[in-house]
């Protein structure tokens, strides 16, 4: 099951879970990703140990999206 999870002051919350083979829980998913995106989250994906890259579109095939705000400061 994959899972889609907002970094927040709790540490992280859950915000979708899916399986590809569940038409309804993907659509659900990415219904909430795109919603995320628009309040003003990242999406990053692990590329490996150490690394991530930043989706503009849910990689269904991603076993966790992580969602995070921009870091600010100056």
């Amino acid at each position: 099951m994959a899972r889609l999870v907002r970094m927040d002051r709790t540490g992280h919350t859950t915000v979708a879970e899916w399986d590809v083979e569940d038409a309804v829980a993907v659509d659900a998913a990415v219904r909430a990703f795109r919603e995320e995106l628009d309040r003003g989250y990242f999406a990053m994906v692990s590329t490996g140990p150490g690394h991530a890259e930043q989706v503009k579109e849910l990689p269904l095939d991603a076993d966790l999206v992580v969602l995070r705000l921009p870091i600010s400061g100056g």
